[in-house]
């Protein structure tokens, strides 16, 4: 409890009040019953004695009501240890159970609140294993089934013996982009991945993105393209390498999830004075409402049937988030089922 709370004497007061009375009366009866005479030494005496029983009333009752709140409120916040007695004064506490009662009702909403969140974390815990270890253990059974066939026998044959080691290496190359990711996130979760700010074309680097996957788009016929034609370079100011990243995992996801003839569009806006904003916009299935708050969490997909034949690591769309915050910009998203999807994510214009 707080040491400034404003205490109340009221109960105090009144009780002693009464206190007084009740003594009074019972003296002034035991006057009367022993017939003693009320004289001028008596009416003095009383005068000394009825402020004195008022005086010593209250502050037994006050020292003693404060004492027995703080014991008892202290007892119990020790019982149950969510707080440590530094937290006490070494004083009494208050006789306002107004704000006695004010202050539990607080502690407990703090509380309360505190076990939700423990409560969310747990079971984010308990999904982030559960989606890590699934995420795994495809790879590294399938790269176990290949090796065991060809312990049995198959190693003999040439070609099938070439091709299984080949399906193997795609398993182990598979687990290697999971650790991958898995060391950025965690490293940009912690603030420990600098960033090597640089000025650059965004323009330019969006280009260089569509021309990497540009058969990828092709086996799916997906044209990448921009909004419109840019005669001049816009320049921003960002890591290159993370901001690269960051489009390269979300034409990747474009061209994943587009329907086939799609279009994969990129349009560089300005926003205000030293921003602009970057669209990735695609016409493809689109996201259903109750997805889009969690597609940014790690090993979260759209698709919940477990299919795995689109590979990825599933960290794409939470790498893109943490590198984007860790500029200070902010990324969006919509989207519409059976229409399309949007990804925008702003950046800092180059001052030069």
């Amino acid at each position: 409890m707080a040491a400034d709370i404003k205490k109340s004497y009221r109960f105090a007061l009144r009780s002693s009040f009464f206190i007084t009375i009740c003594t009074t009366l019972v003296f002034m009866g035991l006057f009367w019953y022993l017939g003693m005479n009320i004289n001028s030494m008596n009416v003095l005496s009383c005068l000394v004695f009825i402020p004195l029983i008022f005086i010593i009333s209250f502050i037994v009752l006050q020292l003693g009501i404060e004492r027995f709140i703080y014991r008892r409120i202290k007892k119990i916040y020790d019982d149950v240890a969510l707080l440590e007695s530094a937290n006490f004064t070494p004083g009494p506490i208050t006789t306002d159970m107004k704000t006695l009662t004010a202050e539990i009702e607080k502690f407990a909403k703090d509380k309360k609140i505190e076990i939700e969140t423990l409560n969310i974390r747990e079971a984010y815990r308990r999904d982030f294993l559960g989606n890590i270890s699934h995420e795994l253990k495809t790879p590294l059974f399938t790269v176990q089934g290949y090796i065991l066939t060809l312990l049995d026998g198959a190693m003999e044959d040439k070609r099938i013996r070439r091709k299984y080691l080949q399906r193997a290496n795609k398993g182990v190359e598979r687990l290697i982009y999971i650790v991958r990711d898995l060391d950025m996130i965690t490293k940009l979760e912690v603030g420990d991945l600098n960033l090597e700010l640089v000025e650059f074309d965004i323009i330019e680097l969006i280009q260089n993105v569509f021309d990497m996957f540009e058969m990828k788009a092709e086996k799916k016929k997906i044209v990448l393209t921009f909004d419109m034609k840019y005669e001049n370079p816009i320049m921003v100011r960002a890591d290159r390498d993370k901001i690269q990243q960051v489009l390269t995992n979300l034409v990747v996801n474009s061209i994943k999830y587009g329907q086939e003839h799609g279009t994969t569009e990129v349009s560089v806006e300005n926003l205000i004075k030293n921003k602009v904003i970057v669209r990735v916009t695609d016409n493809g299935e689109g996201i259903a409402p109750h997805h889009i708050p969690r597609l940014f969490e790690r090993f979260y997909r759209v698709d919940q049937s477990g299919s795995r034949a689109e590979g990825g690591s599933g960290l794409g769309l939470a790498i893109v988030k943490h590198i984007i915050e860790a500029h200070g910009e902010k990324i969006y998203v919509e989207s519409t089922e059976g229409v399309g999807s949007e990804f925008s994510f702003t950046m800092e214009k180059s001052q030069s």
